[in-house]
């Protein structure tokens, strides 16, 4: 038997190079008629499906026709509708001025009212302006509110005697009488800066007082003993445009805060001015979703804020944050020779309130629900 080398077992480099290649063109060739084959069968289902629709009769044609516009319409629909957009503090005065608002203070006269109102239909109103929302937008970062919602009642009655909110209490948030600057940094450090301005404004609105007990404008409270005026800028989230016009310098302020509450009900800025020898009786304010800050623009001596049983002094230029749902009084036992204390009120919201909480607790205690 005779050996003879085959001319395929050549190892030069060229033919190295023509294996590849030839198992690739193998392949490729293989694939387009595979290929080939699926768009046989893709025809052919076309074709059946074209035949089927042209059997179907003229009423199944036109429901599909009917859910296919639905669909797409519905589509078009979500697709258009956006977040609400709510109103700065900047844009509550023309609406304000459209529902008539023209006096210095805001009654409410509405019984269903979520911020006056007493009964035991209020949860079930709040629940149901939740759901809305939550329809509109979503049910992502609801939880707390649910809860508070769904278990109001319990929350309120097991409250200690020390806080008991009167509207709405919103579980699990940092609970102390007062709040330290840091809570609302920079909307502190923004208004003392403009602390000048704000007195200033006041100083020219208290000069009224000399030709008249109670200038317009100017609203008098019920306390046990002396006088307590004040002058709102926002009410229970409603702007007072004639009040505003008179400090535009201070409104324009409210609008340069960044977690000043405008747009619900809960919230309200107005400068407080206690005559000598005031008392103001022991009360709780409607939530602990927010904390008012006083500016104080004028402090004579012995006048003090205690909340929760814990005293503390107002100081020229100076911010006081507290949780007005602990129980708190105030007081001026200062002479009448060093005249009233006065300071500047403003709302802000809980640090601990979410982006997400603070826009869905806008919409559910929005003013007029």
């Amino acid at each position: 038997m005779v050996w003879v080398p085959l001319r395929s077992t050549r190892t030069d480099g060229q033919a190295l190079l023509r294996a590849p290649t030839t198992r690739c063109t193998t392949m490729s060739l293989e694939w387009l008629m595979g290929w080939s084959w699926s768009l046989d069968g893709l025809r052919d289902f076309i074709a059946t499906g074209i035949q089927s629709f042209r059997d179907c009769d003229s009423s199944a044609l036109a429901a599909v026709a009917c859910l296919l516009l639905l669909f797409v319409w519905y589509c078009y629909h979500i697709g258009r509708e956006q977040p609400r957009a709510y109103p700065t503090v900047n844009a509550l005065m023309q609406s304000a001025e459209a529902n008539g608002v023209q006096n210095g203070f805001v009654y409410c006269h509405s019984p269903e009212c979520v911020r006056c109102t007493h009964h035991d239909g209020l949860n079930q109103k709040l629940y149901h302006n939740l759901q809305e929302y939550a329809k509109r937008y979503s049910w992502s970062g609801m939880g707390r509110i649910h809860k508070g919602i769904r278990e109001q009642g319990r929350y309120l009655n097991s409250r200690p005697s020390i806080q008991k909110p009167e509207v709405f209490f919103l579980p699990d948030l940092p609970t102390m009488p007062y709040f330290s600057r840091d809570a609302q940094k920079h909307d502190v450090e923004l208004l003392e800066r403009n602390f000048q301005t704000i007195l200033c404004e006041f100083e020219t609105l208290y000069k009224a007082f000399s030709n008249c007990s109670l200038p317009q404008g100017w609203k008098m409270n019920s306390t046990p003993s002396g006088e307590w005026f004040t002058f709102y800028l926002v009410n229970q989230g409603m702007c007072v445009p004639r009040n505003c016009r008179r400090c535009p310098r201070t409104y324009r302020l409210l609008g340069s805060l960044r977690t000043c509450i405008g747009n619900n009900v809960f919230g309200n800025a107005c400068i407080s001015v206690l005559s000598p020898g005031t008392v103001i009786a022991e009360h709780y304010g409607p939530t602990n979703i927010r904390i008012r800050c006083h500016l104080g623009l004028k402090t004579p001596s012995n006048c003090e804020l205690v909340v929760g049983g814990e005293p503390q002094c107002w100081a020229e230029g100076r911010c006081l944050l507290f949780d007005d749902s602990f129980l708190h009084t105030a007081f001026h036992e200062g002479p009448p020779e060093e005249g009233p204390r006065v300071v500047f009120m403003v709302d802000l919201w809980h640090p601990n309130v979410a982006a997400a909480e603070r826009q869905a607790l806008d919409f559910i205690f929005a003013p007029g629900r």
